[in-house]
């Protein structure tokens, strides 16, 4: 196979240009070429009256060596398979691991250790994703809560109701497997070359649900409504947990594998390890605001006249940069055409997300705007401060918004005038509670209310109108990720032996490709029956 990167093409353009393009750059006959994969496309929008494709391909030819040989090009290479070779299970213990959480390291993990026939058992505290779908549009509707099946607790963890984004920055080479498993299960065949893949919340529940009947089909189990609270810890390792389920009542499993992949909200979860004496620190994280446009101006602001091209969809930003105050800003988790999420997780506490369909056509189009949060800021040095601080800043804004789960909104430019807002503007705020327009330096801290003011003046000189008057800034948005990271050793388990930390509510990840490949490499390590005890 051969590789040839950076083949711009038209939008308009169909399938057939790949292949003309690429006889163009080997310099052959079209008929020479057996094959085309398009394996890479992105939108190159920098001049916003040119804006075009790129596409990395893949060709088969009836002469590969020959073809290179003539091409003489940089862009053109011998194309490397992906190859996935499942790890010898060498476990030998008889008890089944157990796998606490079912978001995406939990159903990654779950799904190799049963291909490897270990039958795990899954202890999800949520409900199935058909029945966290109605847990979740209730509380929207009526704002009764369910601390246990919302949009961060259930079948597909947090992901499931988000814009399902697939974008990350490490470079395992598992994120492949991640994508093509993803793929098999019913996602979009669109993430296999897109360079900015997206699954979307109303496809997410579908391809969930297809990992858990493999994994029951390979003889494990998933148990829904089961939360975990406590792990049976002697002589330095795991014999086993206890789970309460619906109805209150605890059922004990023995075990001695344990993987932890609970999710970054599971702070009863965090406070009952850390009791437990299992070893964790501080870590860095980022509260904010979501910022909601008119999609239609993104849009406009991203692609010119080209706005509104089906073969686009709606436009995306990505921006970071560094006020005078010194502390990093940046926009995070954006969901073009999509809608701000009522995210809360713990009565009483207000906290909101970004949420998209895959088709990405609502009305506004909205982002995280962070501040980067050190351990520095935090309330104290205890481990579990940072969850202090997150539930302060979530109570505040409970309260603000008189007990509704409202979220506190203020225009883009009341802020900036430091004027508390008491009325919307021409963008209409998505969140299904509604909002309750005020001051959300309020409700967020100093020192990220003034960073967030420096960085929207920066960022409006990078798309202009970002800083929009009628622009509304939804907050708290609390939950990036964990502030606590639960130490793991090179077997990837904890002082406690058979224990193994995994994916975002461990602080290892930080999003879904990141966390289900971090819960591959957790169920790989079960599988090699390494032990640190």
């Amino acid at each position: 196979m051969i590789r040839i990167t950076e083949i711009k093409i038209p939008l308009d353009a169909d399938e057939s240009t790949l292949l003309s393009e690429a006889a163009r750059v080997l310099r052959c006959n079209e008929k020479r070429i057996k094959t085309v994969h398009l394996t890479k496309k992105a939108v190159d929008s920098r001049k916003k009256d040119n804006i075009f494709f790129v596409c990395n391909i893949e060709v088969e030819t009836d002469n590969d060596d020959e073809l290179i040989a003539r091409a003489r090009s940089t862009k053109v290479s011998y194309a490397e398979p992906f190859e996935y070779t499942e790890p010898e299970n060498k476990r030998t213990s008889e008890l089944r691991p157990i796998v606490a959480g079912f978001g995406p390291a939990g159903f990654f993990a779950a799904l190799t250790l049963a291909r490897a026939g270990l039958r795990p058992i899954v202890l999800e505290r949520g409900h199935d994703v058909d029945t966290r779908t109605r847990d979740v549009n209730r509380f929207f509707a009526t704002g009764e809560l369910c601390e246990n099946s919302n949009v961060q607790f259930g079948e597909g963890g947090a992901g499931t109701f988000s814009d399902g984004k697939l974008t990350t920055g490490i470079k395992d080479k598992l994120c492949r497997k991640v994508f093509l498993e993803l793929a098999d299960k019913g996602a979009p065949q669109e993430i296999l070359w897109s360079s900015k893949p997206h699954i979307g919340t109303d496809k997410l529940g579908e391809v969930v649900k297809a990992f858990r009947k493999e994994i029951i089909s390979l003889g494990g189990e998933v148990r829904f409504g089961c939360r975990l609270c406590d792990v049976i810890v002697a002589n330095k390792a795991v014999h086993g947990v206890t789970y309460e389920d619906e109805n209150g009542s605890l059922h004990d499993i023995e075990t001695d594998a344990l993987l932890l992949c609970i999710g970054h909200s599971a702070r009863d979860t965090i406070e009952m390890l850390y009791k437990k004496g299992i070893t964790m620190m501080q870590k860095p994280f980022s509260v904010g605001a979501r910022i909601e446009h008119p999609r239609e101006f993104i849009d406009k602001a991203q692609y010119g006249k080209f706005a509104g091209h089906p073969a686009l969809g709606a436009a995306d930003y990505k921006m970071a940069c560094h006020p005078e105050h010194g502390r990093g800003a940046y926009t995070f988790c954006m969901c073009p055409g999509g809608t701000v999420v009522a995210a809360a997780s713990e009565e009483g506490g207000v906290v909101v997300n970004g949420m998209s369909e895959w088709a990405r056509d609502a009305e506004n189009s909205n982002s995280a705007l962070l501040v980067g949060i050190d351990p520095s800021d935090f309330p104290s040095e205890d481990v579990l401060s940072g969850f202090e601080l997150q539930r302060q800043i979530e109570r505040t804004a409970f309260t603000m918004g008189d007990g509704s789960y409202a979220g506190v909104s203020q225009l883009v430019g009341d802020f900036l005038r430091d004027t508390p807002s008491t009325k919307g503007g021409a963008v209409n705020p998505s969140c299904p509670r509604g909002v309750v327009y005020n001051d959300i330096r309020k409700v967020l801290p100093k020192k990220v209310t003034d960073t967030l003011a420096d960085a929207l003046v920066k960022m409006d000189k990078m798309i202009d109108g970002f800083a929009m008057n009628d622009a509304v800034l939804t907050s708290p948005e609390t939950r990036s990720s964990s502030p606590v990271r639960i130490l793991r050793d090179e077997f990837y388990q904890t002082n406690v032996g058979g224990l193994y930390p995994c994916g975002e509510g461990a602080g290892y990840a930080g999003g879904i490709v990141s966390a289900a490949v971090d819960g591959i490499r957790c169920a790989f390590a079960v599988m090699s029956d390494e032990r640190n005890f």
